[in-house]
């Protein structure tokens, strides 16, 4: 099992499948596709985004018990990072944490118990989820794919990850006067009116100097029309990147409305939502045991600062994957061993 999983690993890495590269995000899904030939396949598609589910019965079940969640996409690497490379126990290459390793696991996981079990289990393949996902699992969703319980085989060296921030993006914008930069007195400078919001934004959301479970806002974008050194801005624009944590999911936007002075513009760009699982659902205590059983030590339940197709499904769900390093740099790598333990952990939950 492990070296079918290596070669497919291997395989899977040395294909740029990057967003935008259409031709080999549509390869390395028929690739990831031709192991799974035996079942059903259900390919869906939307904005020139493919993706596919997979499923141990002759028509898709209105609910799925468990659904499995594999992206096949990538940060980019550099070049030299699309031959997978093996020193000691790391395989490294880019996607291999994040998370083509994992997919392997998934594929070949699938195949082994998809049979064996007598519930609708799925498996399903994405092209999109490193831009959001909204054209693979959401619009799977919104055709009508459900289930009882995800697992995104995000990395993560075998803690249960069952809450992860969600993604907050607002646009901000504030007008005043032009004037010559030499009578500042006869305009209103639009970037200083800007600038006091930004300062009492700073003040309720610090900069961090550690790891904390709160929420973050990051500055990401500041802009005026204004070109010209020896004339006063009119207009100021700032786009806010926001990582709410799911506690704070229904205040969110009335809190950062609330700082804004009379007078600016507001607008949510977009919200993506939060995931929060209880770490007492049955399917989080039965995974914990069974990964205790395997790995042999105390399993951590976490949250996770970055986001999975997981939240997409509104339903309980996790990521759960193998042990891994580096990810989205130069020496992204994934542990060898552990993706051996990461299908034995995944096929006996399965079968439980």
């Amino acid at each position: 099992m492990l070296k079918n999983i290596i070669q497919l690993t291997k395989k899977l890495v040395s294909i740029k499948s990057t967003t935008g590269n259409t031709k080999d995000l549509d390869k390395i899904l028929d690739i990831a596709l031709s192991h799974l030939k035996e079942y059903r396949i259900e390919r869906f598609e939307r904005n020139g985004i493919k993706s596919a589910l997979v499923y141990n019965s002759p028509k898709r079940p209105k609910k799925f018990k468990v659904i499995l969640n594999a992206h096949l996409d990538i940060i980019p690497g550099k070049d030299s990072q699309y031959t997978p490379r093996i020193k000691g126990s790391k395989l490294y290459g880019a996607g291999s944490m994040d998370m083509k390793a994992s997919a392997a696991c998934l594929i070949m996981a699938f195949k082994k118990v998809a049979n064996q079990v007598n519930y609708p289990l799925g498996l399903q393949l994405v092209t999109d989820e490193e831009v959001g996902g909204f054209d693979g699992a959401k619009y799977q969703i919104e055709k009508g794919v459900m289930a009882d319980f995800v697992i995104a085989g995000e990395s993560t060296n075998f803690d249960i990850v069952n809450k992860a921030k969600g993604v907050l993006k607002i646009k901000i914008s504030t007008y005043g006067k032009a004037a010559h930069g030499a009578y500042p007195w006869m305009g209103e400078n639009a970037v200083w009116k800007m600038n006091n919001f930004l300062n009492i934004l700073k003040k309720k959301f610090p900069d961090l100097k550690r790891e904390q479970w709160i929420t973050t806002v990051n500055l990401a974008k500041i802009e005026t029309t204004n070109q010209a050194l020896n004339k006063i801005p009119e207009d100021c624009t700032v786009l806010l990147d926001i990582r709410y944590i799911p506690e704070e999911e229904d205040n969110i936007v009335y809190t950062i409305k609330r700082l804004v002075p009379s007078g600016f513009k507001f607008s949510v760009v977009a919200k993506e939502p939060a995931l929060l699982t209880d770490k007492n659902n049955e399917n989080i205590i039965q995974l914990r045991k069974v990964i205790r059983e395997i790995v042999g030590s105390r399993v951590v339940t976490r949250g996770a600062h970055g986001t999975s197709d997981a939240r997409h499904f509104r339903c309980p769900g996790v990521e759960f994957g193998p042990i891994g390093g580096g990810i989205g740099s130069d020496n992204e790598w994934v542990n060898i061993p552990s993706l051996g333990k990461y299908c034995q952990i995944l096929e006996a939950f399965l079968r439980s």
